[in-house]
């Protein structure tokens, strides 16, 4: 009995710690360089610090993510939806100009930044632990993050946390 007991708080543990879901950003992923479709660079804190008391949505995304591209239309929905919403494109294009082309191609409206090393480095990816794309997160107007990590942009928490 005292075994089943270890395990069964053994498993408790390690599933709650999976399902744990941040509410803030990590000081490393703040610091986390993006840059504007200028070229023009600016902190990950920068970026937030500046629509403080507004809701965020969040799509990390890529140019040339099939996934990204067909999860478009309901992140169109959503902006009409909620227009008071600001919408935050964080692109892990490794190439600038892939980047700014699908911006340009796909006709996305929005707040664009761009992180030049990719989903597979960088301390903002990896807070996301960003291994596929889109990604999406809704940050409240406190700063804190409402909605970590889906990956469908009609999921419903998505829509809850807008409204």
């Amino acid at each position: 009995m005292f075994k089943k007991v270890i395990i069964f708080t053994v498993f408790i543990i390690l599933v709650s710690c999976n399902l744990e879901k941040p509410t803030v950003f990590t000081e490393k992923a703040r610091n986390e360089k993006v840059y504007n479709l200028n070229g023009d660079s600016f902190s990950f804190k920068d970026i937030l610090n500046q629509y403080k008391g507004k809701k965020i949505l969040i799509d990390v995304w890529a140019g040339w993510c099939r996934d990204c591209i067909q999860g478009l239309p309901k992140v169109k929905e959503l902006q009409k939806e909620y227009p008071e919403v600001i919408y935050l494109f964080l692109s892990v294009d490794e190439r600038q100009a892939t980047w700014k082309k699908g911006v340009k191609r796909y006709n996305i409206t929005g707040e664009h930044y761009n992180l030049p090393n990719g989903m597979k480095e960088g301390d903002l990816v990896a807070f996301l632990n960003v291994s596929w794309i889109p990604r999406y997160l809704v940050v409240d107007e406190n700063g804190k993050i409402a909605v970590f990590n889906v990956t469908k942009a009609y999921d419903k928490k998505i829509k809850d946390a807008l409204k």
